[in-house]
């Protein structure tokens, strides 16, 4: 394996640590700084990752490294792997690892955990359950450990050993406001800023924790992004009043802040004829490969209809199926990719334009997908569309995704009274 020279840097710099973090940025290769990390002790490696990824990590195991290597969601190999004597490697994800009593037993082994930032909710079962794990080495990957929020590392730092409060970690580093909740009557905290973020980093870099930049290490391509706007129907403003309605016999019924978000969304997106004929049209200005981000199941189906007569080749990455061999093969190909299914991890720099036919509402997703094209191997521009119903509440959304925040009910509620106003 020949590393580039930042991923040979990160290496060198940690070279003492036996518990670090490698926040490269998306594209720098921190699958293979962090197996690299993870041979270069003598125990067993125990990886846990997302779903999707168990088969990226089974495979570049077994093509770099010369041991055993077990898919543990699968029963049979999860059974030969519990007798396996010799150095192997286990790979599990997040949301079945907490539900193998098997591993709250073992200790003295390697633990890698690919985009660490999944645990940031130290409340959450597969936080707790690997958080009282017992490894020898800790490993944590992510591209975006946190999103801009550095309130999220708690949970992280105590895997690299840093044994410090969440109350003193706040305390030290993080900004807090007190408001009064309008419909509790409570003031609640609110976090509007960080402080001594240098004695932050200096304290991280003192537990193995390397952080790095794409614009630092490569020239990467210019980013540009283009808006595409499609009007709001007025089914949209008569659901946004009354909160009902009926569309192609289907009834819309927003009786709470989530479901009317959720269908507000859809309004502006695939039950918006312009928005459809858009992407039709987009499509149809080039034959260049397409990276296509949606959100909903519905909108997906709709895209294929409206396209169909083309005959592109296609590809599609959702939470049910996983099939780049368009993308691989054909120069003229469509992928379509779910955020939450596709938008961490993926390498799709055979592609430099993105369509988002609709916006996610969770910023990390957001920056992760742009990405998936602008990283190593790029050397073209790249071009995001962003598919827009200005004045409504995917225009609201964008905003708050430019400031690099998720997108809440609470934010929905609050646009929601300026729209009524």
């Amino acid at each position: 394996m020949q590393l580039f020279p930042h991923q040979q840097r990160a290496l060198q710099e940690t070279e003492k640590f036996n518990r670090v973090a490698y926040y490269l940025d998306m594209g720098l290769g921190k699958t293979f700084v962090g197996s690299e990390k993870a041979n270069s002790f003598p125990e067993n490696i125990i990886l846990i990752c997302q779903k999707s990824k168990i088969q990226d990590w089974v495979e570049h195991f077994r093509q770099y490294y010369a041991m055993g290597v077990f898919d543990l969601t699968d029963k049979k190999q999860f059974e030969e792997f519990q007798g396996t004597v010799g150095r192997f490697v286990g790979v599990i994800n997040y949301d079945l690892v907490f539900r193998r009593s098997y591993f709250a037993h073992i200790s003295g082994f390697t633990l890698v955990l690919d985009e660490s930032s999944i645990i940031q909710n130290e409340t959450a079962k597969r936080s707790k359950f690997i958080l009282k794990m017992k490894p020898k080495n800790v490993i944590l990957l992510s591209g975006t450990p946190t999103a801009g929020k550095y309130e999220k590392l708690w949970s992280q730092l105590h895997l690299l050993g840093w044994e410090i409060s969440k109350d003193l970690f706040y305390k030290q580093y993080v900004e807090i406001e007190w408001i009064e909740d309008h419909n509790s009557g409570f003031r609640i905290p609110q976090i509007v800023g960080y402080k001594n973020v240098d004695r932050l980093k200096r304290k991280l870099a003192e537990h193995g924790a390397i952080f790095m930049k794409s614009e630092e290490v490569f020239d990467l391509p210019e980013q540009v992004i283009i808006p595409v706007y499609s009007k709001p129907t007025k089914e949209y403003r008569k659901f946004m009043r009354d909160a009902i309605i009926t569309i192609d016999g289907r009834e819309y019924i927003g009786d709470t802040i989530l479901s009317k978000r959720i269908y507000a969304r859809m309004m502006c997106s695939y039950l918006n004829k312009g928005r459809v004929a858009a992407f039709k049209d987009l499509v149809q200005s080039t034959e260049e490969r397409l990276i296509v981000f949606y959100n909903f199941n519905e909108e997906l189906n709709t895209m294929q209809e409206a396209i169909a007569e083309l005959e592109r080749p296609i590809s599609i990455v959702n939470g049910s199926f996983k099939d780049l061999t368009a993308y691989e093969e054909a120069s003229d190909s469509i992928t379509f990719v779910q955020y939450q299914a596709g938008a961490m991890g993926l390498n799709l720099q055979k592609a430099n334009r993105i369509i988002y036919f609709s916006m996610t509402d969770r910023s990390e997703l957001f920056e992760q997908s742009k990405k998936r094209i602008h990283r190593i191997g790029q050397k073209k521009p790249c071009f995001y569309y962003q598919m827009i119903c200005p004045g409504t509440v995917e225009e609201d959304i964008l905003h708050t995704l430019e400031l690099r925040k998720d997108y809440t009910d609470e934010l929905f509620k609050k646009y929601q009274e300026s729209f009524d106003r």
